[in-house]
């Protein structure tokens, strides 16, 4: 069985990229040979009439693994879309096959893999196949990754009750800051109402970043997430 994460969220540009990034470092931290993929990335850019994902490089580079970013992201679409719609659009299939025939050689070549989603959990990827059934058959554990502010208690909730009834394991949530904090009433809460009454732990507030650098990601992911929940996912199970 595949060690590893399937990074999720509430909403799109929640911060998963980084997360997942934040979570490769905490892998490796256990002296893990840990691969990142992001199997499908919607708006990736044209250079030349080859599609290039953003994610994708990002994931790879800071996993430090030297795989074609083809492995990494099997699947490229440029449409700022869900799967669905943006392959409708460019005329052309999304093949689930390849996409685990990907995941699998991954899989078999290294201790762990994180895989970061597209969206949340309900996004379309073909008709009656949506991310929810992408992370069911990768069969790894969920991070879910969410807003600091208001609203997000009532997405998290949504979106970790889908998890639950669809049979997904989740390992938790992490709060993640993509924009600089309001310092609210609701960002000061949140936490500790989610640590109440979610069923899952809260693995950690992952803080803004002005830099992105791989160094800077690292130390944060050892300094703001709970390392005992991810170690007892890739060291356990």
């Amino acid at each position: 069985m595949a060690k590893g994460f399937f990074i999720t969220g509430t909403d799109t540009g929640v911060g998963k990229t980084i997360v997942a990034g934040a979570v490769v470092k905490a892998v490796k931290a256990f002296g893990l040979r840990t691969a990142a993929m992001k199997p499908i990335e919607t708006g990736c850019r044209n250079e030349g009439g080859r599609l290039v994902p953003n994610d994708g490089l990002f994931l790879k580079n800071i996993a430090g693994i030297d795989e074609p970013v083809t492995s990494v992201t099997p699947c490229c679409l440029e449409s700022p879309l869900a799967p669905m719609a943006a392959a409708e659009i460019e005329a052309v299939d999304v093949s689930v096959k390849e996409i685990k025939k990907a995941f699998l050689a991954m899989s078999a070549k290294y201790d762990a893999v994180v895989v970061e989603g597209i969206g949340g959990l309900m996004v379309p990827i073909r008709k009656d196949y949506y991310v929810a059934e992408l992370a069911a058959d990768f069969g790894l554990p969920l991070v879910i990754v969410i807003r600091p502010g208001l609203g997000t208690i009532n997405q998290t909730m949504l979106t970790l009750s889908h998890a639950l009834r669809a049979g997904l394991k989740v390992a938790g949530i992490v709060i993640n800051y993509s924009s600089p904090p309001e310092n609210s009433l609701a960002e000061k809460t949140n936490p500790g109402v989610l640590s109440r009454i979610a069923s899952v732990p809260l693995i950690g507030t992952f803080p803004y970043l002005r830099e992105m650098s791989e160094d800077i990601i690292g130390e944060t992911a050892l300094n703001n997430l709970d390392l005992e929940v991810i170690r007892n996912y890739v060291e356990t199970r």
